[in-house]
């Protein structure tokens, strides 16, 4: 039994080595292949035609061979590497003045388009918040921590605004309005409206939140590990008195 229990952790030990380094290479593996296959492979074949195009004297070119190196070959790689500079390239044109007008404009064109104007402004939401730090900053405030679905249980949630007005008024009191995500997608969750003095202000930025909550908890920011019980005044006070009877 002793050492089918040392064969089981050493086979453990081993998973947990060796599957996070094999879903990070899989992930890398597998976004080259996104691009190579949706986009890269266009571009290799618009250069295709444009070699064609310039050297239609040249008979010892062929269409066959370019497609040989460039599409199915190692030349492939060409179109990758155009795409990422052309991603890059189109940040730099948004950060500008110009570039951010320009963009403006064909995203009131996706709005008002049937169909697109249903699907777009989810998309939008959904990569701003995970791609865009500005986005991050100006959906969320702060990170709280919050007794919810009952009390007794404590959740993370991030605040995304003012309570509601009426609800203000009915309970004479202060509300927030909070965002609980959902494991492991941090994008879904519940919208809660909460009394301010209820929340509990944590020390974490919304990507320390983020991988908090995608990893179900396993990924705990340093400032936030729980060091143990800590006692608090009244319950050392109990203490003492038990101590003195």
């Amino acid at each position: 039994m002793r050492i089918t229990g040392h064969l089981k952790n050493y086979f453990l030990r081993g998973l947990a080595v060796l599957v996070p380094t094999i879903l990070t290479i899989w992930i890398f593996i597998w976004g080259y292949g996104f691009i190579q296959n949706n986009i890269s492979i266009h571009i290799n074949r618009g250069i295709v035609g444009l070699i064609m195009f310039l050297e239609n004297d040249n008979q010892d070119i062929t269409r066959e061979s370019l497609n040989k190196i460039l599409v199915d070959g190692y030349g492939s790689i060409a179109g990758f590497v155009i795409a990422l500079f052309l991603i890059f390239v189109v940040g730099v044109i948004l950060a500008s003045v110009v570039g951010r007008t320009l963009w403006q404009t064909v995203e009131k064109f996706i709005m008002n388009t049937p169909f697109l104007k249903q699907v777009y402004p989810y998309v939008k939401q959904i990569t701003d918040f995970l791609l865009t730090q500005e986005k991050q900053e100006k959906l969320v405030s702060r990170v709280v921590a919050l007794e919810y679905p009952r009390k007794g249980i404590w959740a993370i949630g991030m605040v995304t605004g003012q309570g509601l007005k009426k609800v203000a008024r009915h309970a004479e009191k202060e509300f927030i309005t909070v965002f609980v995500p959902t494991t492991p997608t941090p994008f879904t969750g519940f919208v809660t409206v909460v009394p301010k003095e209820e929340v509990i202000d944590l020390d974490m930025t919304i990507e320390d939140a983020v991988r908090f909550i995608i990893s179900a908890g396993v990924v705990q920011p340093q400032g936030e590990k729980c060091a143990g019980f800590l006692p608090n005044a009244e319950h050392e006070k109990k203490q003492e008195e038990n101590l003195l009877v």
